[in-house]
């Protein structure tokens, strides 16, 4: 096993972030609940920065600056504004996490949507990370995105059961950012 290898997971041989910065994202507020924030979002966010770390890449993300929640209100709007655009315009890819509630629907998430904003008009790689297909609720804009930016959408399932299909992609996109900056 080399030492870019994700422990336990298979296929992450040869996978290097080395260079590499990765912004995950994805909703903050709205996962929050009276028993904390929203367990499945949090396993699959922690999931992909450890991932993402182990293989050396640089990540970028609120949830852990924020402790998921615990520290947000210690943030003031403009605070995290600027620290999430500065992330944006540093990062090499911009990955996003849209979970989906109890009933099927995309979870809300503004901040989110922004960022998908941002990474667009910056022309970053995104990745999105979401159930497949995409919710009945995904807006137009949302579905669209791929008609003027460069985005994947991956399975929320499917990466969580195999994170080297993120990695990969997410080294191939974030090498090709790389390089051309």
């Amino acid at each position: 096993m080399s030492d870019s290898t994700v422990a336990g997971v298979d296929g992450t041989e040869g996978i290097d972030l080395t260079g590499v910065s990765v912004f995950v994202g994805g909703p903050i507020q709205h996962a929050i609940r009276d028993d904390g924030f929203h367990q499945p979002l949090r396993h699959a966010i922690r999931d992909i920065i450890a991932a993402a770390s182990a293989v050396h890449g640089t990540v970028f993300s609120a949830h852990v600056v924020e402790k998921f929640g615990v520290d947000t209100p210690l943030f003031s709007p403009d605070q995290v504004s600027v620290r999430d655009f500065d992330w944006m315009r540093r990062c090499d890819v911009f990955v996003p996490v849209l979970p989906v509630d109890g009933a099927g629907e995309l979870m809300r998430t503004d901040g989110t949507h922004v960022e998908l904003g941002w990474a667009s008009a910056l022309g970053k790689p995104i990745v999105v990370v979401t159930p497949v297909p995409l919710a009945a609720n995904a807006s137009h804009l949302l579905r669209g995105l791929p008609s003027v930016a460069d985005v994947t959408v991956l399975d929320l399932a499917e990466a969580g059961a195999n994170p080297a299909e993120l990695l990969r992609l997410v080294e191939k996109l974030g090498r090709a950012a790389v390089v051309s900056t």
